[in-house]
């Protein structure tokens, strides 16, 4: 084995890690692929043999990669669209386990450290300085002294960014009940009242200030921000049909659900659940993205059904 090959070796044990960092920046699994690989191209060209902390070296380069990708999208009005309150982040969707099932370790491990898209919502709305500074920091303990260079400011001023940053989502992203089983319990209330339509019974299953995001990208109509209980039960009517069609799965490490109409995934629900109730529901129903995102094996996984 070369010294090349022992580097790529060596990166390749560091990719989760960054993948992580990447998507937590950036709310999109296909531009954290891509800040993943420009971070390995950087390496290929650095003199590896001077970079005494490696995990440490990429993580600011995938931090600096990244912070350059947000601020190209304030440029380019990417982060102020005529409805930003509609948008959902890219979802993590595996097949959820039976109640019986005991995850495997490595997966469980994944699963603890993963991030709800409410969170994601949240960091939209950060500045990209402030969203670098919080999710490397806050996130993945990097100091302050490491973070200052990639925003160009002093070590106490970047504390600053951090600090604002966590204000926000303090106050804006709801804490989720870790118990999975609950929160199991809870979803498939939700989804047994809507295709029954039993809106009482949905009632009692949200919080009075829930909050219901549905994301249907250029499809006139589909994007929506709904807020309280009374107004969600409202929509719920529309949401009966395709609540036939849903299968539970995980996203982002929590309870949701997945519409498969045809073969094809429909919609993908995050759902928030603090305190038995429903505080937050995140739908991506945007089908050019979710077929995107969503592969047949995935697919077949979550359904059950066999791909050819």
């Amino acid at each position: 084995m070369d010294g090349r090959d022992l580097l790529a070796e060596r990166f390749e044990e560091h990719r989760p890690h960054l993948k992580a960092v990447a998507y937590r920046m950036l709310g999109s699994l296909s531009e954290a692929e891509d800040a993943v690989q420009e971070s390995w191209l950087k390496l290929s060209r650095a003199d590896s043999e001077a970079v005494r902390n490696l995990g440490g070296w990429l993580t600011t380069v995938v931090g600096r990669i990244c912070l350059d990708l947000l601020r190209s999208r304030q440029q380019r009005g990417e982060q102020s669209l005529d409805v930003p309150d509609t948008y959902v982040p890219d979802p993590q969707v595996s097949a959820l386990p039976g109640r019986t099932e005991t995850a495997d370790p490595e997966e469980a491990a994944l699963l603890t450290d993963s991030v709800g898209l409410a969170l994601l919502v949240v960091l939209d709305t950060l500045s990209p300085a402030e969203r670098l500074a919080f999710v490397l920091h806050d996130m993945f303990a990097v100091p302050f002294e490491d973070i200052a260079p990639i925003v160009e400011r002093a070590p106490a001023a970047t504390r600053q960014l951090a600090s604002r940053a966590r204000r926000r989502v303090r106050d804006a992203a709801p804490v989720p009940d870790p118990d999975r089983a609950r929160q199991r319990e809870v979803v498939e209330a939700f989804l047994a009242a809507a295709r029954g339509g039993e809106f009482d019974a949905l009632l009692e299953l949200l919080d009075p200030d829930v909050v219901l995001r549905a994301d249907g990208g250029e499809v006139a109509g589909l994007s929506r921000l709904v807020r309280g209980a009374q107004a969600v039960v409202a929509g719920a009517r529309s949401f009966a049909t395709v609540a036939l069609s849903t299968h539970l799965v995980l996203v982002n490490g929590r309870v949701g659900q997945m519409a498969v109409v045809d073969g094809k995934p429909f919609s993908v629900g995050e759902f928030t659940v603090r305190d038995g109730r429903i505080v937050e529901i995140n739908i991506l129903a945007d089908h050019d993205r979710l077929a995107a995102l969503l592969d047949a094996d995935t697919v077949a996984a979550v359904t059950g059904e066999a791909t050819d």
